[in-house]
This record gives structure tokens, sequence and C-alpha cells, in this order.
């Protein structure tokens, strides 16, 4: 009888440590949110078409079309989506319909918050200082804990980049830490370096300007050896609506090993709203 109570008292324990991390990690998830979305321009300038006139054709044809002339040029967004998340191997996917929300704040970070109907739930986030993936089932319990090194960062600033491309341009004008180039007459290559740090993305360019495809070479560990490396990733965009001024994808699939036989769809996004929300007022 005393060996099931001590028993029961290291589970309960064990619980109550759980929930002081489930606590802590959204404390986590609380300030990095506030930290990005004070980010936000608080006297944004306004997009003149002529300021990209020195630019390789195709990244002037794709920053034309994603910003509006006199656009205000906010470079933090939010985002709700729905769609399908898969937590399987390639192989086999298993698909489950997630609830998801986000913030982009290229070049300094994001944060993205997944819920899945199997009781998996969670939050990815990256910056050039720090990044964690933490993930658990029922709330409670963790089934990934992952980051806080130099190959979860650089993983991170990959792809946080690439996402700036369709989802806050005016992040992307050419600028400190930003270049473009053109390596084919359909093709704009942008590259952003943030410290130590360095992302270039390819953008496959209608000739209306939209961003068909997004492109790159991440550092990535999906692969059968687990071991970081460079290998492609990237995805397709549709379905674009005009927002605040941009106009963005509402509809993204992305996966690992874009553009190769081995390619694998992970992420299926299906956009519920973009916004471009103000700076938050500061605290009295």
């Amino acid at each position: 009888m005393i060996f099931l109570w001590l028993l029961l008292g290291v589970f309960a324990i064990a619980l109550l440590g759980l929930a002081a991390l489930r606590v802590l990690d959204a404390r986590d998830d609380r300030a990095q949110w506030r930290r990005l979305a004070a980010l936000q321009p608080v006297r944004p300038a306004v997009f003149d078409p002529q300021s990209v006139a020195g630019l390789p054709e195709p990244a002037r044809r794709f920053l034309r079309f994603a910003i509006a002339p006199g656009a205000p040029l906010l470079t933090v967004a939010e985002l709700h989506m729905g769609g399908e998340f898969s937590l399987g191997p390639p192989d086999r996917p298993v698909y489950q319909p997630m609830d998801a929300r986000q913030i982009l704040a290229a070049p300094e970070g994001f944060l993205w918050t997944l819920r899945l109907p199997n009781g998996v739930s969670g939050s990815d986030f990256g910056s050039p200082a720090r990044g964690w993936t933490r993930f658990r089932i029922f709330g409670l319990f963790p089934v990934a804990r992952l980051g806080g090194n130099a190959d979860h960062t650089r993983a991170a600033f990959g792809r946080y980049v690439a996402e700036a491309v369709f989802w806050t341009p005016a992040a992307l004008l050419p600028g400190p830490g930003v270049t473009w180039e053109a390596p084919g007459p359909d093709t704009a290559r942008v590259t952003v370096t943030r410290g130590p740090l360095s992302q270039a993305v390819d953008i496959e360019v209608a000739p209306d300007g939209r961003p068909i495809t997004v492109h790159f070479q991440r550092w990535s560990d999906a692969n059968p050896e687990r071991r970081y490396r460079l290998q492609p990733f990237g995805g397709v965009l549709s379905d674009f609506r005009d927002v605040q001024g941009f106009r963005v994808p509402f509809a993204v699939e992305a996966g690992s090993m874009f553009g190769t036989e081995a390619y694998f769809p992970f992420f299926r996004a299906r956009i519920a709203e973009v916004r471009f929300p103000p700076p938050p007022a500061p605290r009295p």
C-alpha cells in the first residue's frame, strides 16, 4: 500500500511539473507574439512603384504585383489558417485538419501555433537569436521539444524568409540585408541576411507578376538520415486576394524535396484571414 501511495505521489508531482511547463511555454508564446507585433512600423512609408525600378525585371514584376501603389509598407502580418498538416512520413502521410495562427515579422522572426483534432498542439518559433519546436498531446505530454541550437535557428530562418515572400512582401523591398537578382527571365531571387544568417529564395513569376512557386535550399534534417543539410524545399501558391494594399495567397501547398520525385507536401494551408495590424499601443 505504501508503495502504491508513493507511486501516486510521484505521478502527481510529474503531472504538476508538466502543467507548470505548459504554463511557461504559453507565457513564452505570448511574450514572443507581443515582441513581434511591436515591430510593426508606427509611421510606415507608402509604396512607390518607381522605388523598385532599378531591380531586375522579374523582381520588379513580382513586387508591383504584390504591393499596390500607395500601400502602407507594413511588414508584420497575422494569419489564421486551416487546411491539412501531415504528421506521418512521406510513404505513410497522416493528414490532419489543422487550426493554426501565425505572426510573421521577417527577418526578426515568426511564431506559429497549431492545434490538431488528434490532441496534438504546440508552437514553432524562430528568430535570429533563438527558436523552438514544442508540441504536446492532450495539452500536457510532450511529443516534440526541439531547438536552442544553431541548426534549428538556421532552418527556421529559411522558413520565415520564404514565407515573407508571399505574406509580407514589404519586408523584402531592397535595402540593408535584402538584395535581388534574376537567375532567369521569369525567376526572381531574393537574398536576406541578418547577422550570420543568410537565405536565398527563388520565385517563379507569372507574366502578370503573380508568384507561382517559391523554392529554396533549406537547412533541414527532414531526410532518412535525420542529418541537417541543404536540400530543396518549396511550394505552390494560389487564390490571391487583396488585403490592405497587398496581394497575397490564401492557398499554399509546401514541403520538403520540392521539385524532385521525393517531394512531400506535408503542409496544405487554406488561409482564413490575413491582417496587417497596427503596432500595439505602448504599455502604461
